[in-house]
């Protein structure tokens, strides 16, 4: 049985004519968890944003490696504080020195003293608490400050209270962040293990496709979806290989996928793959490798292939071929709700990585017409309301060939399957796109 075949086989209801959201993101689950790339590379960290760790980081070092101020202002010894918080008693204290960021402070300290200290210097030894210095009456050496206005250890950042010396910092399959560089920076490692960018060669395909450049023909249209595809790839950091426009010929189709095959571990086409349709891509596809193609109870998106072409011999294995339709919106959409979630398997990413973007609720301006049955994306435009929960505005033309309102638009209004229509004012999903798309 054929790898195609067996996880069909797995999945209750299967009906390639007939699949839901759901079980599309299931089967592609399941497809790219057998074509994780393995491959690592040490790399500078400069370099390594949005990379896949290949390896845990264990902290070479506690952070921060000691007790320090989260404050400007005099750190003293808690035990000073009177019991009763509410008390209106003032503390007075003796300033005895200064500790700066960068250098610790070690001079002599009697009962009662404290000591001027800036954020980040280390806590002198036996003093536990800072006062922000805009509580503090100052005169000269002393200086005074409401009692109940701190309780003991106030303002004091803990050695180790972000990460322990020996503690997992990152764990394998994390996508490196921002946050997660100056982490990684915070530990003194000039260096990261990474998994092997993963390798995606796309194509489009049809004889009504004009390649940037060439002069316009009656019936024919520029090639937006290689642009489009080309963008949501690179923002993944994916390494991209662009083959091209392939005509409606089969030879050219033939060998242009197995070129594809050998070239990159995942492979995206854009039309072509709607069930019935008189030209050669779906036939070529069926003959080149494992293919299984579907109508997704969805709008837009509803035709869509699958399936594993074999690479030559010397290279041994699969590519995971990735068949989308043809119209640019609709591209857009499968390649988030779908392809976008098995890339970032196949590209090393734990579990809560690999999840589709997560949702935000809103408030509908307009009423929105849907029967149940099939999940739907509407573009749509979300603004702030202050004071309340946001709210979403369909916009522009929502037909699957208009990218003009797809630029307008900040997210996909996300109606789901069993969802009925919507009236003004109700409550909706909304998949935002910043930092994906």
């Amino acid at each position: 049985m054929s790898r195609i075949a067996e996880i069909a086989a797995e999945l209750a209801g299967y009906d390639p004519k007939a699949l839901g959201v759901d079980a599309v993101q299931g089967f592609l689950a399941r497809l790219a968890q057998s074509a994780v790339v393995t491959q690592s590379e040490n790399i500078p960290l400069r370099d390594a944003l949005g990379r896949v760790l290949a390896e845990d980081i264990i902290s070479p070092v506690s952070v921060p490696p000691h007790d320090n101020s989260a404050m400007d202002g005099f750190a003293f010894d808690g035990a000073l504080l009177p019991a009763d918080a509410a008390s209106d008693a003032s503390v007075s204290l003796r300033v005895v020195g200064t500790a700066l960021a960068g250098t610790a402070w070690r001079g002599p300290l009697a009962p009662g003293d404290a000591v001027k200290i800036m954020t980040g210097a280390v806590m002198p030894a036996g003093l536990d608490t800072v006062v922000p210095q805009e509580f503090c009456f100052v005169d000269g050496e002393q200086v005074r400050f409401p009692a109940k206005a701190l309780r003991r250890g106030d303002n004091r950042r803990l050695a180790g209270e972000d990460l322990q010396q020996g503690q997992p910092a990152l764990l394998r399959g994390e996508r490196l962040s921002p946050a997660a560089l100056g982490m990684v920076a915070s530990l003194g490692l000039p260096m990261v293990p990474v998994l092997r960018r993963l390798r995606v060669a796309y194509f489009s395909t049809g004889d009504e496709i004009l390649s940037l450049g060439e002069l316009p023909r009656e019936g024919a249209v520029y090639d937006s979806n290689r642009y489009t595809v080309f963008g949501l790839l690179t923002r993944l950091g994916c390494e991209v290989i662009d083959l091209g426009l392939v005509r409606d010929d089969p030879a050219a189709l033939a060998a242009t996928l197995r070129r594809a095959a050998t070239e990159a571990d995942a492979i995206i086409t854009s039309g072509g793959v709607s069930v019935g349709e008189a030209d050669h891509t779906r036939a070529v596809m069926q003959q080149q490798g494992d293919m299984a193609f579907w109508r997704v109870a969805m709008r837009p998106g509803r035709p869509m292939a699958v399936g594993l072409i074999p690479r030559q011999r010397a290279a041994g294995g699969t590519a995971v071929l990735f068949g989308l339709p043809g119209n640019p919106v609709a591209v857009m959409v499968t390649f988030l709700a779908f392809v976008r979630p098995a890339l970032l398997r196949m590209m090393g990413c734990h579990e809560k990585g690999c999840a589709p973007p997560p949702l935000l609720r809103a408030r509908s301006v307009d009423a929105i017409r849907k029967k149940p049955g099939r999940t739907e994306y509407q573009r749509g435009r979300v603004e702030p309301q202050p004071g309340s929960l946001p709210e979403v505005r369909i916009a522009g033309n929502q037909g699957s060939g208009v990218l003009s309102s797809m630029v307008e638009a900040n997210g996909l209004v996300v109606l789901h399957h069993a969802q009925d229509s919507v009236a003004a004012g109700d409550l909706v999903d909304v998949m935002m796109f910043e930092g994906v798309i």
